[in-house]
């Protein structure tokens, strides 16, 4: 089923509000162009066969004219030959041709009054068409420019991201470096850190011994 079921929807339409209501504005613009194209051919086709009609037509009424002009001859001659009879069938005959040219002639003016408002509507129908189309045009443009945009803020993040990946590493390198300088300066003091604790060691189990010693005493001399 067509977007469009005849002429005047075409011209009434709004081509941007059915856009916004459509799932895929860029199918149903095609759409769209290709219904008012087909409409256009066919008015156009219509048109043709009017303005062929009225070239036949124009030149019925002119030959039924000559005759009636030919009628009007015999008419005269008749008269002047003193044949009133043959007078009268050839203004007859001359009657029949110049009522046929009038019918004629308000055919052709209805056929004139037909094209007229074909000729409108061809107008009408390319107007809307040439709309239709810059508005694809519009559509692509926008499409172009947006997936553009969007590319360039892939590109943009990417290049963010990485950075902030760069310095994050850098930072690590950095307490890497630094914690490497602390470890290079304790090394080499593993062993004079044990030698202290050893003599402080043996100094603390000194004074155990003396406090003992002095314990034992005092428990030797009470017993006595």
């Amino acid at each position: 089923m067509g977007i469009f079921s005849r002429f005047q929807d075409i011209v009434n339409s709004n081509i941007t509000s059915l856009l916004d209501r459509a799932e895929d504005p860029k199918k149903m613009i095609r759409q769209m162009i290709q219904e008012m194209e087909d409409t256009l051919i066919e008015v156009r086709t219509t048109s043709a066969k009017l303005i062929a009609d009225k070239k036949e037509l124009q030149r019925r009424i002119e030959t039924l004219l000559e005759e009636a002009a030919d009628w009007l001859k015999k008419t005269e001659l008749a008269i002047s030959k003193g044949r009133e009879d043959l007078a009268k069938g050839a203004l007859m005959e001359k009657r029949r041709a110049e009522e046929a040219a009038e019918a004629g002639n308000k055919e052709l003016s209805f056929l004139n009054e037909q094209l007229e408002v074909l000729n409108d509507e061809i107008g009408q129908l390319q107007s809307k068409l040439e709309a239709a189309k810059a508005k694809q045009k519009e559509l692509l443009v926008r499409e172009q420019t947006g997936q553009s945009r969007l590319e360039i803020r892939k590109k943009t993040n990417r290049e963010t991201l990485n950075r902030a990946f760069d310095k994050f590493d850098q930072y690590e390198r950095r307490l890497d470096d630094l914690e490497g300088q602390v470890e290079a300066y304790d090394m080499g003091n593993t062993q004079k850190t044990n030698l202290a604790d050893e003599i402080n060691d043996l100094a603390a189990e000194d004074d155990i011994q003396q406090e003992l010693d002095a314990i034992k005493n005092k428990m030797k001399n009470n017993a006595e």
